[in-house]
């Protein structure tokens, strides 16, 4: 199925740093903003993910968030050390980090704003979720409807990782290229939690893309920090006024179940979807139900905005 209109990638220059995009879709459609998780690039939206989205008739745009991909790379902020995790966890000090999640969100809005976008659907996954949710609560006027997929709320109380899921975290970055893809492979077996042949077939090509497009270990170091700096939104969720959707896997070894349905309950009259055998990731067989929710959502929220 061929996209309507898919522009190659570009480089917006914004909030102090430069945001590589990619836009799917028709000009005059209406704005749907995919966000990406942690030490993700935009490509993890997948190609055909995003195509069938524009053709639900949305205006498509993934990004690379800062410190991924080929938009800028910051400096500062070690790896995390487990002593950090614990005196965060049990001692409530909190983590330093160069940048938090609010100004992950400002980096999103000022896109909005060279592209010449005054509000849009947004959508986020995991860390995007996050953003997303941000987005939310500090620029309500930019958001016709927000959907946080397999997010949290930064709750203290929703339970940590699975062990495996924690481990990954904490690995140190493979250094060389064959390190990386058997890295990338295994990691995505521990996230989609159970059999994807048809995913698994494609891990290395997606793998192989992600390395060409330049693999920012401390990168993801810092976005981690930026998570752990930026504490509870639990509170300030309350003001969110966007039409939201929540979806969640049953079986999420990262951001626990829990967190998709603290999300949930603490924004007022919020949609929850928990998908079956779903874990943190999408896999392809998933997408329909995916895009049929995100498409219902955002469309009902457009038909509402305009009544």
């Amino acid at each position: 199925m061929n996209s309507p209109a898919h522009q190659p990638p570009q480089i917006a220059h914004v909030n102090g740093i430069d945001l590589c995009y990619e836009i799917f879709g028709d000009a005059n459609a209406e704005p749907m903003l995919l966000i990406m998780g942690l030490g993700a690039q935009m490509v993890l939206w997948d190609d055909d993910f995003c195509s069938q989205l524009a053709a639900r008739g949305f205006r498509v745009i993934r990004f690379d968030n800062r410190d991924m991909g080929k938009s800028s790379h910051l400096s500062g902020g070690g790896r995390l050390t487990p002593m950090e995790l614990l005196k965060q966890r049990f001692l409530k000090i909190p983590v330093v980090a160069p940048y938090n999640l609010r100004d992950m969100a400002e980096d999103t809005v000022g896109l909005m704003d060279a592209l010449g976008i005054r509000s849009a659907h947004v959508v986020g996954l995991s860390m995007g979720g996050m953003i997303a949710q941000e987005i939310a609560i500090s620029f309500p006027q930019r958001v016709r409807s927000l959907t946080s997929i397999m997010s949290t709320t930064g709750n203290p109380r929703i339970p940590p990782p699975s062990r495996a899921a924690l481990a990954l975290l904490m690995e140190p970055a493979p250094t060389t290229k064959e390190e990386f893809l058997a890295r990338f492979q295994k990691t995505w077996k521990v996230l989609r939690v159970g059999s994807f042949p048809e995913d698994e077939a494609l891990d290395r090509s997606r793998g192989e893309r992600i390395y060409a497009r330049g693999p920012n270990p401390a990168g993801r170091a810092r976005q981690l920090r930026a998570i752990l700096a930026s504490g509870s939104r639990k509170e300030r969720l309350r003001q969110v006024k966007a039409p939201t959707l929540v979806i969640h896997g049953t079986v999420d070894p990262l951001v626990h179940p829990a967190g998709g349905k603290d999300t949930a309950a603490s924004i007022h009259g919020a949609k929850l979807l928990m998908i079956e055998g779903m874990g943190h990731a999408l896999p392809i067989p998933m997408w329909p139900r995916v895009i049929d929710a995100l498409d219902q959502h955002a469309h009902a929220a457009a038909a509402k905005a305009m009544h």
